[in-house]
């Protein structure tokens, strides 16, 4: 598929993304689904889960501000989705800084999200391997993961993508890089969690793997764009938001070399 294919019908379907997310990233994440053209949800009650969950078209789960609540709603929902043949993503942030972090990350993985998306060293430690992260900012290579992400995907059966300079997609099988983007981007808090709720709206219209291409080539797109505006990060996240909703569906494919 062509990714010009899937960010038209992102826009006229506006499909619903429930975003389980960290305090940080809540307010950009939304901006960013809605900036796109699809429909954001912060809901984390354990409550509301068995009620909300199936009425959405994908769920995003996110561990940065982890508590022992939220972590019984990712695991409701995450079991919910599947039920319901609901695509979702994990993002593992930050999990190998404490045994606590790491066992819901793994639990998490254990039910098999369909697409997987990290820094390098989060990849790394995901799979078992040593990493030289700090905190939720890698340490390590795109490329030094790749082995990782391969393993992971064939091991659970999802799609990878691993974030950086160049980003990196596979199913196990298949593998795609993405590039552009700015290096002002890891200066703006978020926009890595952000990127995440972006691929559950791509995959709701698309396949895990094309979603995550769609989500990161959006992200380069607009990236580049925004950095030729700004004057620091400031003013880049609002030039952002901006060139996501100005990106037009023939503009992916330009960033993507499989």
């Amino acid at each position: 598929m062509s990714l010009s294919d899937l960010l038209t019908p992102l826009r006229a379907q506006s499909p619903l993304v429930h975003c389980i997310t960290n305090y940080v990233a809540m307010n950009i994440s939304a901006n960013v689904v809605l900036a796109a053209g699809a429909s954001p949800a912060m809901l984390h009650a354990a409550e509301e889960i068995s009620d909300f969950t199936p009425i959405c078209n994908a769920l995003m789960i996110n561990l940065g501000t982890l508590s022992a609540p939220w972590v019984s709603s990712m695991t409701s929902a995450a079991e919910t989705a599947n039920a319901h043949s609901i695509p979702w993503v994990l993002d593992p942030v930050a999990h190998f800084v404490s045994g606590y972090r790491k066992s819901v990350a793994q639990d998490l993985l254990a039910s098999r999200p369909s697409i997987i998306r990290g820094n390098a060293s989060e990849i790394l430690a995901l799979a078992g391997q040593a990493g030289a992260g700090k905190g939720a900012d890698s340490g390590d290579s795109v490329m030094a993961a790749e082995g990782a992400a391969h393993t992971l995907a064939k091991t659970f059966d999802s799609v990878v993508a691993v974030t950086g300079p160049v980003d990196l997609v596979t199913d196990g099988t298949r593998s795609a890089h993405v590039t552009g983007g700015s290096d002002i981007m890891p200066l703006v808090t978020a926009l890595g969690c952000s990127q995440s709720a972006l691929m559950g709206a791509y995959a709701a219209v698309g396949s895990p793997f094309d979603a995550a291409l769609g989500a990161l080539a959006h992200f380069k797109v607009a990236g580049s764009a925004a950095a030729a505006k700004a004057q620091g990060p400031g003013s880049f996240q609002m030039h952002f938001i901006d060139a996501l909703a100005a990106t037009q569906p023939d503009d992916l494919n330009a960033v993507v070399n499989e």
